[in-house]
């Protein structure tokens, strides 16, 4: 298996940068925010980060892609760096903590890109988690000082904590009906939003969580980390991996009775 640790090192020096920018901007408010063609916001900071990130990237990894949300994809090759810059940036425009920047390297190999290097940096909630492939899954403030993360051993969905994003896209999938009935299913149920829940269910805090439309850079990095974290990754069709446009995520004894609630109904 090949040795992604520098790439790793790499990627948090590359969330360092991303922080002190991004962080220079929240809440200021002389921000200046405009609304995208899909009619998401982005913000000078989401911008600033991502040539930021794109800028080291092609000093220190010069031959490798590189596709991020507000700029696109640049370059080919079996290594592509996939960026969002700011997850959240609707938190981000409002003063809400709840946003990260999320980098990953993805490899090319038999099946497509796989992520192979995650990042999630939350520099407002001073929380950072990262994983390699086959390096297992960390939390902390540094490499120097982490926990490695593991998810819950919660097997029934009676118990379970399943966390979501929004309303919006379960009824214009033709899920909202299973989404609902999960909703009942479920011991708890909470709205944490974008990122985060992903990354609760790697530390063990959440078992099980799921959004009805996604991108890849939403997905990268948070699917190597709840993968390395010994849980499951999948679009909602069960689909291994973060490309079906959507995503499922759990500890993994809880995915397929998860997925059979959110399947479409007629």
């Amino acid at each position: 298996m090949p040795d992604y640790d520098d790439d790793l090192r790499l990627a948090h020096v590359l969330a360092d940068a991303a922080d002190a920018a991004t962080m220079d901007r929240f809440k200021a408010l002389d921000l200046k925010v405009e609304t995208k063609p899909d009619m998401t916001p982005v913000s000078e900071a989401d911008k600033a980060a991502e040539e930021l990130i794109r800028g080291h990237l092609q000093r220190e990894r010069p031959r490798d892609a590189i596709l991020g949300e507000e700029y696109g994809l640049k370059g080919t090759g079996p290594r592509r760096w996939v960026v969002d810059p700011i997850d959240g940036t609707k938190n981000y425009v409002r003063g809400v903590p709840v946003w990260a920047t999320l980098i990953s390297l993805m490899a090319e190999g038999a099946d497509g890109y796989r992520p192979v290097v995650g990042v999630v940096s939350a520099p407002a909630l001073g929380r950072r988690w990262w994983a390699s492939e086959g390096g297992g899954a960390y939390t902390g403030r540094s490499p120097a000082s982490a926990t490695r993360l593991r998810v819950s051993s919660v097997s029934r969905i009676q118990d379970a904590s399943f966390a979501y994003s929004s309303l919006t896209g379960w009824e214009e999938q033709g899920r909202l009906g299973g989404f609902l009935d999960l909703t009942r299913a479920c011991w708890r149920t909470r709205g944490y939003g974008d990122f985060w829940p992903y990354m609760m269910v790697a530390e063990g805090s959440i078992d099980i969580c799921a959004e009805p439309e996604l991108s890849l850079w939403d997905m990268a990095a948070n699917a190597i980390v709840v993968q390395e974290a010994g849980g499951s990754f999948t679009g909602l069709d069960g689909t291994p991996g973060p490309h079906s446009g959507n995503a499922a995520a759990s500890n993994g004894l809880l995915h397929e009775e998860m997925l059979g609630h959110l399947a479409p109904r007629p």
